[in-house]
C-alpha cells in the first residue's frame, strides 16, 4: 500500500476536520499525517500496541485511534488530535473512508490480493493474463502451492513467521486463507522435484514446531508453469491434505504426487464405494475380521506378501501365520499370498478406511 495514497486522502481531509489526522503503520510510525513534519515520528511501542489490540475506536494520550486493515491482522490505524465525541466521530468516518480505499487499491494494484483471487477462482481467466500483465507477473516462471495448516496455535502470528520466513515479496507470496490455513505460493527451479518441495515444507514444519511450538501439517501441490494455474496447484494442496488425513494419519508432510491409489479412491462415489465392498467381500463383511487379523494383514503387506519375514516381525510361528491367512480366506475369499488377491484386499481396506472418514471434498 503506497503512504503517498495515505496522504492524499489526509491531505484533502484536513480542511475539512479541525484537529491533527493521520495514518500510522503497525509499528507505530506515523505515515501520513495533517502535519506534515509528524510524518516519520514514531508513538511509544506501550501505545501501539494498545491501539493494534482493540477493536473499537481508542482514546490513547489525548488522540483517538482506529485499527483498520485485515480482519485477522490489521496493519494501520486512523488517528485524530482530541478526546471528545468529534475527534472520536473523525476517526470513525476516517477508517470508513480510508480502508474503503486501501481496499480498492489492494484489488487493483496488490500482487499478492490478485495470487489470491487466482488461486481461490475469484477472477475469470480471460482477465488473468490482463492483470498478471498489469502487475509485471513473470508468466514462464514455475511455482508451487504448500498449504500449511494450524493444528495447535502457538502464541505468536503464524502468518507474519512465514513472511519472515520468505521475505522476497517479488518471488514468494504468502497468503491467510481463513483462521487455520496458511498458502505459500513458493518460485521454484522449472525442474524441481517432489522430494525437493517435501523438504521444503519439512523445513518450515519444523521452524515453526520447535521454534513457535505450532504443530503445522503441509500440503504440497504440483509446480505449475503460468499464473492460471496456480488455482489447480491449490487445490491439489487442499486434497493433499485431506487425503493424507484419511489414508496417512501419521504424516505432517502431505504431497499430491506422492498420493498414488489413495488419490484415486478419493475422487471415488461414496455409492460406487459401497458397491465395491459389497462385491469383494461376498462371503462375509470386512467388519467379520478382528482386530488381531487386520494387524496381520497390515503386517503381511508392510512386508510385501512374506510369510517368513512377517512371522518374525509378529513373533509367531510361520504355522501360525499360514492358518491366520486361511482363516482370512475362508472368512473373504480371498487368498492375500495370491498377489492379484492382495490388491484386491488393499484398495477394499482403503476404500472402507476413505468412507469412515466421511472426509472434505473440494
Amino acid at each position: 500500500m503506497s503512504n503517498r495514497l495515505f496522504q492524499s486522502v489526509i491531505h484533502q481531509m484536513k480542511d475539512t476536520v479541525d484537529c491533527p489526522i493521520g495514518v500510522i503503520d503497525e509499528t507505530g510510525t506515523i505515515i501520513a499525517c495533517s502535519e506534515l513534519g509528524k510524518i516519520g515520528e514514531v508513538l511509544d511501542t506501550a501505545v501501539a500496541e494498545q491501539v493494534f489490540a482493540a477493536s473499537e475506536a481508542v482514546c490513547v494520550n489525548d488522540m483517538f485511534f482506529k485499527s483498520f486493515g485485515s480482519p485477522i491482522h490489521p496493519e494501520y490505524a486512523i488517528f485524530a488530535g482530541g478526546t471528545d465525541e468529534a475527534a472520536k466521530k473523525y476517526v470513525g468516518v476516517l477508517t470508513v473512508a480510508v480502508s474503503s480505499i486501501k481496499q480498492y487499491y489492494d484489488e487493483k494494484y496488490d500482487r499478492g490480493n490478485f495470487i489470491k483471487n487466482v488461486m481461490l477462482d475469484n477472477i475469470l481467466p480471460g482477465d488473468i493474463h490482463i492483470k498478471a500483465r498489469e502487475l509485471h507477473f513473470n508468466n514462464e516462471t514455475t511455482r508451487a502451492v504448500l498449504l500449511i495448516r494450524i493444528t495447535e496455535p502457538g502464541e505468536v502470528s503464524i502468518f507474519d513467521v512465514i513472511q519472515n520466513l520468505f521475505p522476497d515479496k517479488t518471488k514468494d507470496f504468502v497468503v491467510n486463507i481463513n483462521e487455520t490455513d496458511i498458502a505459500l505460493v513458493k518460485e521454484v527451479k522449472a525442474n524441481i522435484e517432489s522430494r525437493d518441495l517435501e523438504k521444503l515444507a519439512r523445513s518450515i514444519a519444523d521452524s515453526l514446531g520447535s521454534e513457535y511450538y505450532t504443530h503445522t501439517l503441509v500440503g504440497i501441490g504440483t509446480a505449475v508453469v503460468g499464473i492460471k494455474d496456480l488455482a489447480r496447484s491449490f487445490k491439489e494442496a487442499q486434497v493433499a491434505l485431506e487425503v493424507g488425513k484419511v489414508f496417512d494419519t501419521e504424516k505432517t508432510i502431505v504431497s499430491y504426487e506422492n498420493l498414488g491409489i489413495a488419490r484415486l479412491i478419493y475422487q471415488l462415489p461414496t455409492t460406487l464405494c459401497d458397491m465395491f465392498l459389497k462385491e469383494v467381500f461376498k462371503r462375509g463383511s470386512i467388519e467379520s475380521l478382528d482386530h488381531e487379523t487386520l494387524f496381520t494383514i497390515q503386517k503381511f503387506f508392510e512386508n510385501n506378501l512374506n510369510v517368513s519375514e512377517t512371522s518374525r516381525k509378529l513373533f509367531v510361528h510361520r504355522n501360525t501365520l499360514v492358518y491366520r491367512l486361511e482363516k482370512i480366506r475362508k472368512l473373504t475369499g480371498l487368498d492375500l499370498r495370491e498377489f492379484d488377491d492382495a490388491i484386491v484386499f488393499k484398495v477394499a481396506l482403503m476404500v472402507k478406511k476413505y468412507l469412515d472418514a466421511n472426509p472434505v471434498k473440494y
